[in-house]
Order: C-alpha cells, then sequence, then structure tokens
C-alpha cells in the first residue's frame, strides 16, 4: 500500500507515491514503465513527505534549484540501478553527463547504464534528464524526449 498524490506540471499530470515517509515513485502521466513504479494499492492522501515533494517541484518548475536532501528517496529496484540513481542526484542543476561518463565512473558499460537510467521510478528528481548520449544528444527518456527537453530548457542547459 502506498500514499499518493497528483501534481500538475509543465510535462503534464504527475503522480508522487510514497511508502514509509519516504518517495518510491515519481512518474509523468503515460510515461515507459510507469505500471512497473506504480503497483499494488494506493490511496490519495498527502502525507508529509508527499507535501516535502510537492513544495520541491514547485520550487523546480518556478526555475530554482530546491535542495534533494531534503526529500526522503527510497527508489525500488536492484543494487547496480540504486548505484546509478545515485550517480546522477550528483549531477548539478543546469549541467549534464553522458551514459558512456557514468558507465567508466562505475566500471560499466553504457548500455547497462542507460538500462538503469531509463528504468529511474523517480523521474525529476533523481535527475535521468541530465544524461546525454556521447555526441550531446538527447536520447532515451521514459517520459518522452519532448519532456526531457522541456526540463533541459528549465534548467538553462539548452537556449
Amino acid at each position: 500500500m502506498y500514499d499518493y498524490i497528483r501534481y500538475d506540471s509543465p510535462l503534464g499530470t504527475l503522480t508522487i507515491a510514497a511508502e514509509d515517509e519516504a518517495v518510491t515513485a515519481l512518474v509523468i502521466d503515460g510515461q515507459q514503465y510507469e505500471d512497473r513504479h506504480l503497483t499494488g494499492e494506493g490511496e490519495e492522501c498527502e502525507t508529509p513527505v508527499l507535501h516535502a515533494a510537492r513544495l520541491w517541484l514547485d520550487a523546480y518548475f518556478a526555475g530554482k534549484n530546491p535542495d534533494v536532501s531534503a526529500i526522503p528517496l527510497s527508489p525500488k529496484g536492484t543494487g547496480f540501478q540504486k548505484r546509478v540513481w545515485q550517480e546522477l542526484l550528483s549531477i548539478p542543476y543546469g549541467k549534464t553527463n553522458t551514459y558512456g561518463t557514468i558507465a567508466k565512473r562505475l566500471g560499466s558499460s553504457a548500455r547497462a547504464i542507460g538500462s538503469a537510467v531509463g528504468h529511474n521510478p523517480i523521474s525529476v528528481i533523481i535527475p535521468c534528464h541530465r544524461v546525454l548520449g556521447a555526441d550531446g544528444n538527447l536520447t532515451g527518456y521514459a517520459g518522452g524526449l519532448e519532456n526531457k527537453e522541456k526540463l533541459l530548457r528549465l534548467e538553462g542547459v539548452i537556449s
């Protein structure tokens, strides 16, 4: 059982879910793998952690760089996926990285990194949109490339 709220954003409606006082999912309605991140029974209820996530998103979509450590996160995944998602949290606001660079840092392949990034259950807050292809192209975003571009524009990466 999880609690969730719906959030109207420039990307469309987001569903933010939490269990045991930590955010476990943030999905853009209709995104790839949505059904994997929101499983089981949920109750629409704004708990303190979901309220904190709402405030974080308000600040983020207002063009600010809110502190991610203000929200307890508990993404569900394998140990490898969690290492990749932790690496994503180290990419600063307004900056990008590549799948290949992350792969070298973690001793893996770019393809494995791409798979883990693509299965990130907490979009936007865990900034998978900041990962680009080796040539700087926008590649792979479960929420759609147009949303990846919107997020990078918001952060000033793309003019």
